[in-house]
């Protein structure tokens, strides 16, 4: 009887832990949004995807609104240090590791940060992932610009 219980207990432990699945989703087009701007997905190659050890998943329209979302306490609660990310290629849409991404300047992004990520070097891609969060964190982005156009200033 003694052996059974300390099996149960073994089986219960691990059994409740499953293992992360870290891998790459598909955006549910009319049911994701982003967390930080609440903007539905539009386009999946500039969208970002972040899992947790939960395999919880957090969505983002551009990488600038992951970028602000990181300064907030609720990706920190949420365990968001740990997490994978990954970001659509910018010409390919393919799903790629967003820390292992090259970054170019000057696209028209959803929320006019600015930033598309390419799985390969290219002449254009001139920053890393540290990089490009640095210069999005300095206010280096496309952004005025476009909440210009869209007639959002002030707002």
């Amino acid at each position: 009887m003694k052996k059974l219980g300390i099996l149960f207990t073994v089986v219960l432990l691990f059994g409740c832990n499953p293992e992360a699945d870290y891998s790459a989703r598909e955006i549910n087009w009319d049911r994701d949004i982003c967390i930080n701007c609440l903007m539905g997905l539009a386009d999946q190659k500039y969208s970002l995807q972040a899992i947790n050890k939960y395999n919880e998943v957090l969505w983002f329209d551009d990488i600038g609104c992951l970028v602000e979302y990181e300064k907030t306490d609720n990706w920190k609660k949420w365990d968001g240090e740990t997490a994978q990310i990954w970001i659509g290629d910018c010409e390919t849409g393919e799903w790629i590791d967003a820390k292992k991404a090259f970054y170019r300047y000057g696209d028209r992004t959803p929320m006019g940060f600015g930033y598309g990520a390419l799985k390969t070097r290219t002449a254009d891609t001139l920053y890393d992932y540290q990089t490009t969060v640095k210069r999005i964190e300095d206010g280096i982005t496309m952004r005025k610009d476009f909440l210009e156009e869209k007639g959002m200033m002030g707002h």
